[in-house]
């Protein structure tokens, strides 16, 4: 594929200091993060890379069918590619929710030389009843007409979106996704974040990351809050990005 039509957005900051990348949710683009990445580029002083995955946002459409290893394409072959095209030879940390946690977590195990460190926002590692329920709950909300602000997002394309994701999570086959098995390859710092009352995920997920990475990880629970920490708890997860980023560079 032609990733040189991924739509982008480029935040400055200071050329001393490694870029930020952001990795968007499973139902994510580059909009959706609205003016997070602005605030934490600019209590960190980097620049900022962000950019909409192939079928999301502003970039454009794919037909290509879903694999069990869709996520490993996004992170060994799509990501290299944007990198390699916009900040090529320069260093780097990821930032990454939900399914772009889990892009940020394959893409650490390749150990690739100029990542500093990454940021995992309730990422999973594995499959388990909790998410393919949350998951099910999604799909009667779009069946009711209660998600069409996506279309906002991704226009005409969002139902072909939404399917998409709902479908591969919840098809037989891909019960078995599970990435556990490269996490102590991750040599980088890692910080992992998670709301408690995360509608997708268990502290299992956590727990499972910073036991098994083969370099040093924090593991942070944000009380009240749900999937979405940088929407949820604004304040508070500026204050741990930033922290955590300060202190890698």
């Amino acid at each position: 594929m032609d990733n040189d039509a991924l739509h982008h957005r480029l935040i400055d900051g200071d050329p001393q200091r490694p870029w930020l990348v952001f990795l968007h949710e499973g139902l994510g683009c580059t909009a959706m993060w609205s003016d997070f990445a602005e605030r934490l580029c600019a209590l960190s002083g980097c620049r900022g890379l962000l950019y909409d995955r192939r079928g999301h946002g502003r970039s454009p459409a794919t037909d290509v069918p879903r694999t069990l290893h869709y996520l490993h394409a996004a992170a060994l072959q799509e990501l290299p590619d944007v990198l390699a095209r916009l900040i090529a030879g320069q260093p780097y940390l990821l930032i990454g929710h939900s399914d772009g946690g889990s892009i940020a977590l394959l893409h650490a195990a390749e150990r690739p030389p100029l990542l500093r460190a990454a940021i995992t926002v309730a990422a999973h590692v594995f499959v388990e009843p909790m998410t393919l329920d949350g998951i099910r709950r999604a799909v009667e909300a779009w069946q009711l007409g209660k998600l069409q602000g996506l279309a906002r997002y991704h226009g005409e394309r969002s139902t072909a979106l939404f399917e998409a994701w709902s479908q591969t999570w919840l098809s037989p086959w891909f019960r078995h996704w599970n990435i556990e098995y490269l996490l102590p390859a991750i040599r980088c710092p890692l910080l992992v974040l998670q709301g408690c009352d995360d509608q997708y995920g268990s502290a299992a997920q956590v727990e499972r990351i910073v036991e098994q990475v083969g370099g040093r990880s924090e593991a942070v629970f944000i009380e009240d809050c749900g999937h979405v920490p940088h929407r949820e708890a604004l304040p508070q997860t500026l204050t741990l990005m930033s922290r955590f980023i300060a202190a890698q560079t």
